[in-house]
């Protein structure tokens, strides 16, 4: 009888083990991150990494993301190769979109995004239709230093034809001397274009580095 009832006990004592060890929290992982919110309404907004939108409720702009990626942005593909006219129709869409004209009579909160919005477009497009800048933010992102513009970074052969071309540009009295000037420049420029572009494509990061010191001068 003794033996039953201390049997009896132990299954029970266990049974308390199992029912306490099923209601103590577990361990998980970090928990996901908020569905994020429409500063208006407060209704769900999809996530749009960065991308200008609105809200599907109520229809109000929403703030621009931290640090977004103007390639993705302006809707290009990540290189150095740009499509110019891609580009330029991408910039003229989102600023007919995001002027803040637009919204002169939306709350003060939309207008201040508004601004936000059209300004980072501005930035965007400056950034990328630039060959330097777009060159020196493409290095950014894969994490080089910025070129800090030295004379001991450039390559002393390429110093060499800009100092040329300066005297040039100092002793031009005509207006064919200096048409002459300009031609050459402008030949340079697109050569060191080429150049960089197919460093970029090689991934030579080392190379587009050096590349886009030359090109800063």
């Amino acid at each position: 009888m003794q033996a039953a009832l201390r049997q009896h006990l132990g299954g029970a004592r266990w049974a308390l083990r199992v029912s306490e060890a099923a209601l103590r929290p577990r361990c998980v992982g970090p928990a996901s991150p908020p569905a994020p919110r429409c500063w208006s309404c407060g209704g769900p907004v999809p996530s749009a990494a960065g991308l200008p939108h609105f809200c599907p409720g109520c229809r109000a702009l929403q703030p621009p993301g931290p640090r977004p990626d103007l390639f993705r942005l302006m809707d290009c593909d990540r290189s150095f190769r740009l499509d110019v006219q891609r580009l330029q129709r991408r910039f003229r869409s989102l600023q007919r979109a995001l002027h803040p004209d637009r919204f002169g009579q939306r709350p003060p909160k939309e207008q201040h995004y508004s601004e936000q919005h059209s300004s980072l477009v501005n930035k965007a497009y400056q950034t990328l239709l630039n060959p330097l800048s777009r060159g020196l933010y493409l290095l950014e992102l894969n994490g080089v230093e910025p070129v800090q513009e030295t004379d001991c970074d450039a390559d002393s052969e390429f110093l060499t034809e800009i100092m040329e071309i300066n005297e040039k540009l100092a002793e031009s009295k005509n207006e064919d001397s200096l048409e002459e000037t300009e031609t050459l420049i402008k030949v340079k420029r697109e050569e060191l274009t080429k150049e960089v572009t197919a460093a970029f494509e090689r991934e030579s990061m080392p190379f587009s580095h050096q590349l886009a010191t030359d090109f800063s001068y």
